[in-house]
């Protein structure tokens, strides 16, 4: 596994692998890696010939007063589980080195894909994955890039993006790992003591208990919306960011369920806040 620290190495290699008619599988992530992470570095593996993971805490897509600083990192951790998993590249680099001191561009998909859900809430926060995600794509080069339905929202987005810019690659969504008890992977959840870990699990449980719901014949979204409102509001102290039922592909509302349904939800449980979502098939 090589460790790259700066744009024109991880480039060099990239040159050889697309020289060598080789194919590459792209991973990106902020770290503090988790099962989560390392399902998208499976499929990657199988899809590709050559597998590329950046690490990069991203700070133009954190608000004021969000965990920029106190996000959990631990690299040395990231890099044994990488090495387990047989990643080719590994991409690190330094904010420096992705933001210039003279830095002024970025990319921005508008519209209510991005205004609403964690986008009402977190002003600028997708204007920043985007920028981002785009100057890996330009500096990886990836023909696939992985991830996780976790982040619903982030996928949709990114895949508009690719779309309206025409890049050359395809985006793959793979499912969201969760704990036994149904708790969605997160990096977050090393801020949760243990009630609190506990707790977190009315997340899940709200959302399954509403697609049985759905399943049984329930079409009405301000009512769901209701149950799982109420469902996550036997935790007392839990702070419900929102609960929103939406078009799966453009995150528009709708009010009587037709189709492919995203079910998503974002709930302060102490410290972090944290997401979950389920999608639904509605006849």
């Amino acid at each position: 596994m090589k460790i790259c620290n700066t744009i024109d190495e991880i480039r060099n290699h990239v040159k050889i692998i697309k020289k060598a008619d080789k194919s590459i599988g792209f991973v990106p992530t902020m770290g503090y890696l988790h099962d989560g992470h390392l399902s998208l570095v499976k499929k990657a593996k199988e899809e590709n010939d050559i597998v590329v993971v950046s690490i990069f805490v991203n700070p133009t897509q954190f608000g004021a007063g969000e965990d920029l600083e106190s996000y959990p990192r631990d690299l040395d951790r990231d890099f044994q589980l990488l090495k387990s998993q047989r990643v080719d590249f590994v991409f690190v680099p330094s904010v420096d080195e992705m933001y210039n001191k003279a830095y002024k561009t970025y990319v921005d998909v508008e519209g209510q894909i991005t205004k609403k859900l964690c986008g009402s809430s977190r002003k600028g926060h997708f204007r920043g994955v985007t920028t981002v995600v785009s100057k890996l794509f330009n500096i990886v080069a990836p023909n696939r890039a992985y991830f996780g339905q976790k982040d619903a929202q982030q996928v949709a987005v990114i895949e508009k993006m690719v779309r309206d810019l025409n890049f050359d690659i395809d985006i793959i969504s793979c499912p969201i790992v969760r704990e036994e008890d149904g708790l969605a992977l997160s990096s977050r959840n090393s801020y949760l003591n243990s009630k609190e870990r506990e707790d977190a699990a009315i997340l899940s449980k709200s959302l399954f208990l509403a697609k049985k719901m759905i399943e049984n014949g329930a079409k009405e979204a301000k009512e769901i919306k209701k149950f799982i409102i109420d469902n996550i509001n036997t935790v007392d102290y839990a702070k419900i960011d929102y609960v929103e039922i939406v078009d799966a592909k453009t995150l528009e509302d709708v009010n009587t369920l037709q189709g492919d349904i995203l079910i998503a939800v974002a709930v302060k449980i102490g410290k972090p806040r944290l997401i979950d979502n389920i999608k639904v098939e509605v006849k």
